[in-house]
C-alpha cells in the first residue's frame, strides 16, 4: 500500500510489520520521532509489543540484549550522543551474537553541539561487531528494516540500519508498505538457540581466559564475512517478494565508460545522482557507486566496481581527525593491493548537517582535475572563517 509517510512513521509503521515482542524507547533528537510512533501505534492498539520506555539510551540498549537473549524478537532506535552512551552494551550484544535491529537515526556527536546529520555516530562504533547497512531514501530504509530483523536471525548477528536524520528521518515520501500478510510469510518467527531459559539454566556472556577469547573474535569476524552473501541473498529474496530492491551490498550506475568514479553512502548519494543527471553534460560522466553496506565490508564487490576507473572519489560524512576521511580510508586499504587501482580523492563533504547542493557534482569533478589537489580535505569548509593557524 503506498502512503505518504514522514520518514520516521515509515520506519514505526516497517517495525510494526515484523512484530517485535519488545521495543525499548528513550528519545533523541533526530530519532524521537520513529519511537514516539512506535507508542502511539501500541496505545491505539495497532501492535502488540511490550513498549519499555527507559530513562536512557544504555538502560535502552540493556533492555533489547536481555529481551532477545530470552527469545523475544526486540528492536530498539537511538542517535548521536546515544549510540555513544550505548556504546557499551553495543559492544556486548555484538560479541554475545544476539540477534536484535536498531535504527540509527544519524546525527553529528558533540562536541560541539550538533543536532544536525552526519555519520560520525555509528562510524564511532564501526568496530563493535554491528552489521551496518545505510539507506538513501526512505524507500530503502523501510525495506532495510524489514530485511534486517531476517538478517539479524540467519546470522545471529545485530543490525544497524543507518538513516540520515532529519535529511529522511523528517522527510515526507511516498512509501510503498507490503501487506502485513507478506511480511508474516516472508519473515520467519523468532528463533534464538542459546536463549535463556529458566527451566534450563545457562549463561551468556563469561569470562573468556586467553586461551579461547582469539577464537571468539575469530569465529565473530568469519560470521560477519558470511554475512555479506546473507545480505545479498536477502535482497534478492526481498525483489522476489516487492519487486523493490536496495542493491545488495552496493550497487553501480552512472556512466560505465567513466574515468572517474564516485562513491557515496545515504541520502548523499540522491543528491550525487541528481548532479550527475544536470551536470555529467559539462562536468563529464562519472561511474556512480552506492556503498550500502558499511560492515562487513564488501571489499570483493568494490574492488569489481572500481575496475577501469583512473580516479576515484569518495566522499565520506564524518573524519577520523589526525587521519581523514573513515569511508575514504577503508577504501584506500582495500585498494591497497589492487593492480591498476585508481587514485583516490577523499573528501569529507556535509558535516554536521552542513547542505549538500546538486552542484557538488561539478565541483568534486573539477577538483579531480587539480594535480596539486590534497589526498583528503573537507571540500565545504571555508578557510576564511578560521583563524591562519587552523586552515
Amino acid at each position: 500500500m503506498r502512503e505518504a509517510l514522514e520518514g520516521s512513521m515509515a520506519i514505526a509503521r516497517a517495525v510494526a510489520l515484523c512484530r517485535p515482542e519488545v521495543v525499548a524507547a528513550y528519545p533523541i533528537t533526530p530519532q524521537t520521532h520513529i519511537v514516539e510512533n512506535l507508542s502511539k501505534l501500541v496505545a491505539d492498539g495497532d501492535m502488540k509489543t511490550e513498549f519499555v520506555s527507559v530513562e536512557s539510551e544504555f538502560s535502552a540498549a540493556s533492555v533489547v540484549l536481555g529481551a532477545a537473549a530470552s527469545g523475544a524478537r526486540s528492536y530498539t532506535a537511538t542517535a548521536s550522543q546515544g549510540v555513544l552512551l550505548m556504546a557499551e552494551v553495543l559492544f556486548n550484544i555484538a560479541g554475545l551474537r544476539i540477534p536484535l535491529v536498531m535504527t540509527v537515526a544519524n546525527r553529528a556527536v558533540s562536541a560541539p553541539l550538533s543536532i544536525w546529520n552526519d555519520h560520525g555516530d555509528s562510524m564511532a562504533v564501526r568496530d563493535s561487531g554491528w552489521i551496518q547497512l545505510h539507506c538513501a531514501s526512505n524507500q530503502e530504509a523501510v525495506d532495510t528494516t524489514v530485511q534486517a530483523f531476517r538478517i539479524a536471525q540467519e546470522c545471529e548477528l545485530p543490525v544497524m540500519v543507518c538513516m540520515d536524520g532529519f535529511v529522511l528521518t523528517h522527510t515526507m515520501e511516498v512509501i510503498d508498505l507490503p501487506p502485513q500478510a507478506d511480511i508474516d510469510g516472508w519473515l520467519p518467527p523468532y528463533e534464538f538457540d542459546r536463549r535463556l531459559d529458566a527451566s534450563e539454566p545457562r549463561s551468556l556472556g563469561m569470562l573468556v581466559t586467553p586461551e579461547y577469547f582469539a577464537e571468539v573474535r575469530h569465529a565473530h569476524h568469519a560470521a560477519m564475512q558470511q554475512a555479506l552473501k546473507t545480505v545479498e541473498d536477502t535482497d534478492r529474496d526481498w525483489r522476489e517478494l516487492t519487486g523493490r530492491a536496495c542493491g545488495g551490498l552496493l550497487t553501480v550506475e552512472g556512466d560505465p565508460d567513466a574515468k572517474v568514479g564516485i562513491v557515496a553512502m545515504g541520502s548523499t548519494f540522491g543528491t550525487i545522482r541528481a548532479g550527475h543527471a544536470r551536470f555529467q553534460a559539462e562536468a563529464g560522466g562519472a561511474r556512480l557507486i552506492k556503498l550500502r553496506a558499511f560492515r562487513p565490508f564488501p571489499a570483493d564487490a568494490l574492488r569489481a566496481a572500481v575496475e577501469g576507473l583512473d580516479h576515484l572519489i569518495v566522499i565520506d560524512r564524518a573524519i577520523s581527525p589526525g587521519l581523514g576521511g573513515v569511508v575514504g580510508t577503508e577504501i584506500a586499504a582495500v585498494l591497497a593491493d589492487m593492480p591498476g587501482a585508481p587514485r583516490i580523492h577523499n573528501h569529507a563533504i556535509g558535516l554536521g548537517g552542513r547542505d549538500i547542493p546538486e552542484t557538488v557534482y561539478a565541483d568534486l569533478m573539477s577538483a579531480v582535475a587539480d594535480p596539486d589537489s590534497p589526498a583528503f580535505s573537507v571540500f565545504d569548509a571555508d578557510l576564511d572563517k578560521l583563524k591562519p593557524e587552523d586552515r
